[in-house]
């Protein structure tokens, strides 16, 4: 269910804003997008994996904290990110 060391390298590498761009907020979305299609794709077989489920909602709980954060310092990047993950809104 977690990300692996290859597959975050990956995102970092697509997501950051500049090199060595690790923390900014597009990038922790991007990582949580990835976790939260992980778990996603998990409760399709395990429907009754309550624990994991509320772990699910941090995660969306979160990611959602971090596009409001977004949308209020700049518009058209809370849109971009929007379009590239897939997020409904």
């Amino acid at each position: 269910m977690s990300v692996t060391a290859e597959r975050k390298a990956e995102i970092i590498k697509s997501s950051a804003r500049k090199s060595g761009d690790t923390g900014s907020p597009e990038v922790q979305v991007a990582i949580l997008s990835e976790r939260i299609s992980n778990l996603t794709n998990h409760f399709k077989s395990h429907t009754k994996d309550n624990h994991s489920r509320r772990g699910l909602l941090k995660l969306v709980s979160t990611r959602r904290s971090l596009l409001d954060y977004i949308k209020k310092k700049d518009e058209a990047r809370y849109k971009a990110l929007l379009e590239k993950h897939n997020i409904r809104r």
